[in-house]
C-alpha cells in the first residue's frame, strides 16, 4: 500500500482460540510491512480490567468478559460496552472486524459511523440458520440461538466498505444478502511455513514418548459433535484392521473421543499445547485427517488445520466437503473420501499401507504450502481489499456531501453552516 495504516482488528474469541489465529497471523504480517496493528480480543479468564502487550510487532489488547462457558463467545454486554468505550478514545485508519457477534459488531459500527473509519467485515464461519448453530446438541439451545445468530450474522453485511470471506459458500451467501460482488474477496487462511516445519518422525516420537512403530493418525483442535462421531466410527474400522493403530488428539480437542471409540486405550491426547510444540506433534504422525460431515457448518468455513498439516509436511486424509477438495486435488497432498466412516477408513488404511506415497505427498504438501498458501500471500490479498475499502469509504463520504447550491440538493443548512 502507498502508506502505513493504523489498523484495528476485532475478534470475539479469547486470546489463542479460534479466529484469533486468523487475525493474529494477518496482524503480524501487516506489522512487518510497516502498518501499526492493534488486535482487540477477549481475555481468557479476566472479568475485570484490561491488559495490553506487544507480540511480533502487534499490540494485543485483552478485554474483560463477565460470562462463562460457551457464553464467552461474543455475547457479553459488559465486554461490548467496554470495547465501545475503549474504541471511542482511539484513532485508526481502518477497522477489520472478524464475524458479527455483538462484542465485535458494536465497536466496529461505532468506529465506522461515528469516527468515520472504513470497515472491513470478515466472514469466516457460517454461524446462523443452516450453519454451526445446527451442530449444537441441545434442541432448546439451537432453537433459542438460531434467530439471534442469524440476525447478527446477516443483518449488517451490506454496511461494510469491503468484505473478506473465507470460502465459496460464504461468498455466495454474502452476494445473496445484497453485498456487491465487486466488494467481496475470498481470502482463505494461510500456512505458517515459518512456525511449522517438517521434523523427523522418529525423533519427534521419542521426544514425546509416543509409540515408536504404531501407525499414528493425527487430529488438531476443536471438532463438531457429528464430525467427532464420524471420526470415531472411522477409527473403529481402522483399528479393527490395524490393532496397532493409534489416534493422536493434538491440542484442545473439545469432544470426548475416548468415549466414542470401541478401543479408548488407542486414543492418545496431548492436552493443551504451546504453539511451539505443535510442529513436533504433527511430525510424529504418519498422516493427519479431516473427518468433516457434509453440513452447512463445514461447507461454510475453511479448516485452518489443513494448512497446519501441509506446513508440517504431513499427508492428509479428508472428506470431500466444502473448498477442501479444491486445494487437495490441485496438489496431490493426500486422499479424499466420501463423508462416511467406511470411505474415510478405507482411504486412511490405503495411505497407511503405502509409505512411499505418504513421503511423496507429505513433501508435496510442504511445497504447496510454501508456494501458494503462505500468510504473506494472503496478506497481499488483504492489503488489496483494505485499499478498496478506503476508496469506497471516501467515495461514500464524498457522495454524501452537498454539491452546487445547497437548496438544489435538497440540503437545508444548519445554523453553524451559515
Amino acid at each position: 500500500m502507498s502508506r502505513p495504516l493504523r489498523i484495528l482488528m476485532i475478534v470475539f474469541n479469547p486470546v489463542g482460540k479460534g479466529t484469533y489465529w486468523r487475525a493474529f497471523h494477518f496482524a503480524r504480517h501487516l506489522a512487518r510491512r510497516g502498518h501499526r496493528v492493534t488486535l482487540l480480543a477477549m481475555a481468557r479468564t479476566r472479568r475485570l480490567g484490561w491488559a495490553s502487550r506487544q507480540e511480533e510487532g502487534v499490540t494485543i489488547v485483552e478485554s474483560p468478559d463477565m460470562l462463562w462457558g460457551m457464553l464467552r463467545s461474543g455475547w457479553d454486554v459488559w465486554d461490548a460496552l467496554w470495547r465501545c468505550a475503549w474504541c471511542s478514545r482511539q484513532d485508526f485508519d481502518l477497522v477489520h472486524a472478524f464475524e458479527c457477534r455483538p462484542t465485535v459488531l458494536l465497536p466496529a459500527l461505532l468506529m465506522q459511523k461515528i469516527r468515520r473509519v472504513p470497515l472491513v467485515l470478515d466472514w469466516g464461519d457460517w454461524f446462523g440458520r443452516g450453519g454451526s448453530v445446527e451442530e449444537r446438541q441441545q434442541p432448546l439451545v439451537r432453537a433459542l440461538l438460531r434467530p439471534i445468530e442469524t440476525f447478527f450474522e446477516e443483518r449488517f453485511r451490506t454496511q461494510a466498505d469491503a468484505s473478506a470471506v473465507i470460502c465459496t459458500t460464504l461468498r455466495q451467501k454474502a452476494e445473496a444478502l445484497g453485498v456487491p460482488p465487486e466488494r467481496i474477496a475470498r481470502i482463505r487462511d494461510g500456512a505458517d511455513t515459518e512456525g511449522l516445519r517438517p521434523l523427523d518422525r522418529d525423533a519427534s516420537r521419542a521426544a514425546l514418548g509416543l509409540p515408536a512403530h504404531a501407525p499414528l493418525l493425527g487430529f488438531v483442535g476443536a471438532i463438531f459433535w457429528r464430525d467427532a462421531q464420524l471420526m470415531a466410527q472411522a477409527f473403529d474400522r481402522i483399528h479393527a484392521a490395524r490393532p496397532d493403530a493409534r489416534l493422536l488428539l493434538i491440542g484442545y480437542v473439545n469432544m470426548p473421543i475416548e468415549q466414542l471409540v470401541a478401543a479408548p486405550q488407542a486414543v492418545i491426547r496431548s492436552g493443551d499445547l504451546r504453539y511451539e510444540a505443535l510442529a513436533s506433534h504433527l511430525a510424529a504422525c504418519d498422516l493427519c485427517w479431516l473427518p468433516l460431515c457434509d453440513s452447512g457448518a463445514n461447507r461454510g468455513r475453511w479448516p485452518l488445520k489443513l494448512f497446519d498439516y501441509m506446513a508440517a509436511g504431513r499427508p492428509t486424509v479428508a472428506t470431500a466437503v466444502g473448498d477442501v477438495p479444491e486445494v487437495m486435488q490441485a496438489h496431490d497432498i493426500g486422499a479424499l473420501a466420501a463423508p462416511t466412516p467406511q470411505a474415510l477408513a478405507e482411504a486412511a488404511l490405503a495411505l497407511l499401507a503405502d509409505p512411499a506415497r505418504r513421503a511423496r505427498q507429505g513433501q508435496q504438501a510442504r511445497r504447496a504450502a510454501e508456494g501458494a498458501y503462505t500468510w504473506q500471500q494472503r496478506t497481499d490479498e488483504l492489503e488489496q481489499i483494505y485499499a478498496q475499502a478506503i476508496a469506497h469509504h471516501e467515495q461514500a463520504r464524498e457522495g454524501a456531501r452537498p454539491h452546487g447550491r445547497p437548496e438544489a440538493a435538497g440540503y437545508r443548512p444548519r445554523r453553524r453552516d451559515l
